[in-house]
């Protein structure tokens, strides 16, 4: 592809999910599009249909055509469109215009969800090389997850999604011990081998997960090649559960359950198939994992 100069034309492939953010761009469309037309981008608009429509979009259509992606929807979509553009093999910049209800990985970018202010990012921002996951073939923008609170963390009222109260709000209503699902794995990673019976666990890239900030710490970097990792060992007693909860209220990760460390990547072998989501997706069931860190996958829209 010829380099550009800021007087080229960019030829720009626009895909939204219509249902996301109770149909907002849908609303402000003639918004998006006049914007594009002002700043000198031909663009081709395309409202995906269903699940992975746009993963499939990307991939299939020569993205080589387009000198810009922009995508408009949750970070679902947005792992879509990246999942594609890296099995298209192609390296053309990503735009994003958040639309979801979390919107984790745009807020950890510092882009914005204000429409207006999005489509400035993208026209007049800069290009961002950003770290990506694969895991077990498929590609992950931000975050692969299993265990308690996979199924609830993106469905929850905003009011609990304070600091990290959710997690105390989930626990105090565990009645008894022995109804926390935990999961019998053995690890290989960056730190070694490691072998317990975990409720929970993440591997992320992002500041924020299932809206809460500064889960995963505050020396987080996007293209380090290194992932967060964030385990959480079955609590033998209430003291421990309680430990657990004041740790995540506190984001200190001392607890005596919790293992914090960072990984270029991960082996997960499972004796129990495990249930996990990517980017907040639910994203198969397996008992064997894989998850590699793909450094500077991607480039994506980011502010000066």
């Amino acid at each position: 592809m010829k380099k550009l100069s800021k007087k080229d034309p960019k030829r720009t492939l626009f895909v939204y999910n219509p249902r996301a953010g109770k149909g907002t761009v849908v609303k402000n469309l003639h918004e998006i599009v006049d914007a594009f037309a002002k700043a000198k981008y031909p663009v081709t608009v395309y409202p995906t249909q269903e699940q992975g429509d746009a993963c499939k979009l990307v991939e299939n259509r020569d993205a080589g055509l387009y000198d810009l992606i922009v995508c408009s929807g949750g970070d679902g979509t947005l792992r879509e469109v990246v999942n594609g553009l890296m099995k298209s093999g192609v390296s053309t910049p990503v735009g994003y215009i958040p639309a979801g209800s979390t919107n984790d990985f745009a807020r950890s970018l510092g882009l914005s969800d204000d429409i207006t202010e999005a489509l400035k990012i993208i026209t007049r921002g800069k290009t961002f090389l950003c770290d990506a996951g694969n895991f077990n073939g498929e590609n992950f923008v931000y975050i692969a997850a299993f265990g308690l609170f996979t199924d609830v963390s993106y469905a929850t009222n905003q009011q609990w999604k304070n600091i990290f109260g959710h997690v105390a709000y989930i626990l105090e209503g565990v009645k008894s011990l022995s109804s926390i699902q935990s999961y019998d794995v053995q690890i290989e990673c960056d730190e070694g081998a490691m072998h317990g019976n975990y409720i929970y666990g993440m591997v992320t890239n992002s500041l924020s997960v299932g809206g809460f900030k500064n889960i995963t710490g505050k020396d987080v970097s996007f293209d380090d090649g290194k992932f967060e990792v964030i385990l959480i060992r079955r609590p033998a007693t209430f003291a421990e559960l309680n430990d657990i909860v004041i740790s995540l209220v506190r984001q200190s990760f001392d607890a005596v359950c919790i293992q914090s460390f960072k990984t270029s990547y991960l082996k997960i072998k499972s004796r129990d198939e495990v249930n996990w989501t990517l980017d907040g997706e639910f994203g198969g069931t397996y008992t064997d994992v894989e998850i590699q860190n793909v450094q500077k996958a991607f480039p994506i829209m980011v502010r000066k």
